[in-house]
């Protein structure tokens, strides 16, 4: 792959813009950004990380080998109406956006190589968990040339297109679920008199110590669970008013209402 070129200019594809050009993927020369009305949002990450922004030459798109296209779901119609003439007949389409099925692509960008995937914003830093679905047309060349792409920036797993609405409410919604438990237990510390410096990194170790134990030792959660919960202790005590509370059930409705939001997103398509 030599050419890169990304359509839409918000989070999701800095992140993942951060973290190939952080991790020398692609070389920042052959990667471009364009979107279709924000040119200070382009100045911005041209200037960031030496990309090269694409504002008004649609000609362009003819001369990459991958076009990333990481829109919002509402501009999705509009925004394959602006590309769709200018894609050469062998041009890759990635879409990182939520929701939108391949068949919707291959309707308004033509029979192409097609993939579809859910990064996440931890791709900023490499520690994304990603999902990815292929249609038929994509070759095992390019298939291998955008797992590398997506293993630069954290992990990715292959899975059948459906489950991609799963893994966008596991994964791709994920860390927002994690910072609002973050926000949460710092709120209860403080107001049990901690400092909040002292609480925030408390906590930050806390979570990240717990995910090392889960990925360095292989052992099962419940065991690890259990390793730290003493009958009748503090730990013990905690989880019992978590059970009282029904948190696997509030778990559970969490990823069903983002799982069915994601299908709701695409049968609007």
């Amino acid at each position: 792959m030599e050419k890169i070129l990304f359509v839409g200019a918000g989070q999701m594809a800095e992140a993942i813009i951060a973290g190939i050009v952080n991790k020398r993927v692609i070389y920042e020369d052959n990667v471009y950004v364009m979107n279709r009305s924000d040119a200070e949002r382009l100045d911005e990450l041209e200037s960031r990380y030496g990309i090269t922004k694409v504002c008004e030459d649609r000609d362009f798109i003819k001369k990459v080998d991958l076009v990333v296209l990481a829109t919002k779901p509402k501009d999705v119609e509009k925004v394959m109406e602006d590309i769709a003439p200018y894609l050469g007949e062998d041009t890759t389409v990635l879409s990182v956006i939520a929701g939108i099925s391949i068949n919707t692509f291959e309707k308004g960008l033509g029979k192409r190589p097609i993939a579809r995937s859910m990064p996440n914003t931890s791709a900023t830093i490499g520690k994304s968990a990603s999902g990815i679905a292929f249609n038929e047309a994509v070759s095992d060349r390019m298939q291998q040339s955008i797992l590398s792409l997506l293993n630069a920036i954290g992990i990715v797993k292959v899975v059948e297109e459906d489950d991609l609405h799963a893994v966008t409410a596991l994964s791709g919604s994920g860390p927002a679920y994690i910072y609002y438990l973050v926000e949460a237990m710092e709120e209860a510390a403080v107001a049990q008199g901690l400092d909040a410096v002292d609480a925030r990194e408390l906590i930050v170790q806390t979570i990240y110590g717990a995910a090392s134990m889960l990925k360095k030792t292989g052992e099962e959660p419940s065991v690890l669970r259990e390793n730290v919960t003493s009958p009748g202790g503090t730990t013990a005590a905690g989880l019992r008013s978590l059970e009282d509370h029904n948190f696997k059930t509030i778990i559970s409705d969490c990823l069903i209402s983002a799982e069915n939001r994601s299908r709701q997103l695409g049968s609007s398509k």
